[in-house]
Formats: C-alpha cells, structure tokens, sequence
C-alpha cells in the first residue's frame, strides 16, 4: 500500500466533485483550512495525513496508528476474506480505515504481526535493502542435524520464481526445534527451505521484527499500540 501524496486541487476536486477552477474560488474565500490554517495554495502537496476542513467541516483527519497483534493460529493476514478470520478484525474500537498489514504471517504461523495505516513505515520496514531481520521459532516433524545450518546460511534455489534466498541464520535449539533468522519473505519461505530437507514445519511463530519484539504479556489475539521507541526501531 503506497502513501497517497496529491496535489490539494485535486483533492478537493474529487472529494466534492466539482472543477479545480471551483476550488480556487474556495481558497479565495478562505474556506479550507489544512493542518489548522488558512490554506491559500491549490499546488500544495497534501498525502492521507494532512488535515483538511471545509468550512469548519473534516474532510481529513487521520492520525498514524502502528500496533503489535499477537496473531493466533487460522487467522489470515489480509484485510478481509471470506472463510477465515482476518487479523484486523481483531482489533477492536478502531479505525481500521487505511490499516494494513506489514509483514504477512501464514494461515497457521502465529507471532508478532504489525498493523499500520502509514505506508511509508510499512515499505520501509519490509523493503529488502532495509536488511530488517525477521526472527521465528519453529518446530520440525523430525530431527535437526548440524547440515541444516550450512544448508541455510549458503541460500537455496527457488526454482518457480528462479531466485536464490539470502544467506538465514539457523540455530539448534533442541531435537525437533529451530530459531531461524532471515532479511526476507518469500512465499512459505521458512517451509519450503526446511523442505528441502524433507522435514515438515509443524508449527512457525514470528518472535521478532527488527527491533520490535513480541511483548511476551500480550495474550494469543490481543493487540496493543507500539511504543515510541519501537516505531522508531531503537
């Protein structure tokens, strides 16, 4: 999802649907405000954020919002879908207009997932030159050896899209269980590398997004605001 940058005549254009030579009249007459004053410019470059009031009326007035939900098991990530649950139907007395999903989790995988109506964070946050690191906790259907951890760090070769993955971190934890860390997100990523290895995931929980963790007090489906500290990734 792209920050919706505009020029302002073309917003109220659209919006009231009427001519852009209408809505000089209107700055004329000094009758849109925009971020609490009187707004004389129709270039002006306005995006989903910038406040806007016609005649003492919002037409605008998005704030943004960023949230950490602890995403349970058959839930999607998506914004709306028609069999399972969506993630953002969790998040309850909110305006989840402009909300979308940064970083997407399977149907079955759990774990942090981040909620944001601000685009630009989002892109920022999952583009891969920005090299943030995703942290998971899986469990195998067979036992690990120390050959995965070679197998993981030299990248494999995705033969449908003709891609070879980024070197991933991959830590032993105990017989059947692995830490996994990785800079992308292909399409079932984690499974189809533990595939390569004929070893079933039989579960996957995102621990970790950069520097934001899951907050180990927050309950399976429950959501709370991030900090300042964690939208700033510090």
């Amino acid at each position: 999802m792209r920050s919706k940058r505009s020029r302002l005549d073309q917003f109220f254009a659209q919006k009231l649907q009427i001519s852009k030579k209408a809505v000089r009249q209107l700055l004329l007459d000094n009758r849109i405000e925009v971020d609490g004053e009187i707004c004389k410019s129709v270039d002006l470059q306005i995006d989903e954020f910038t406040h806007i009031r016609f005649d003492g009326e919002w037409l605008q007035h998005h704030t943004r919002q960023y949230y950490m939900l602890n995403k349970p098991d058959g839930v999607v990530s998506a914004t709306k879908d028609r069999i399972h649950p969506t993630a953002l139907s969790l998040l309850d007395n909110i305006d989840l207009d402009l909300m979308h999903i940064a970083g997407r989790l399977d149907l079955h995988s759990t774990g942090l997932l981040l909620i944001t109506n601000d685009s630009r964070w989002s892109e920022m946050l999952m583009a891969p030159d920005t090299k943030v690191n995703k942290q998971y906790l899986v469990t195998l259907a067979n036992p690990l050896d120390e050959s995965y951890i070679a197998g993981f760090l030299q990248g494999m070769h995705f033969g449908y899209e003709d891609i070879v993955t980024k070197p991933a971190k991959l830590e032993i934890l105990s017989t059947f269980q692995a830490r996994v860390i990785l800079q992308e997100g292909k399409y079932h990523q984690i499974k189809r590398m533990f595939g390569r290895f004929r070893n079933p995931v039989l579960a996957l929980h995102r621990e970790s997004i950069g520097s934001i963790k899951l907050d180990t007090q927050l309950e399976c489906g429950k959501f709370r605001h991030l900090t300042e500290e964690e939208i700033l990734m510090k």
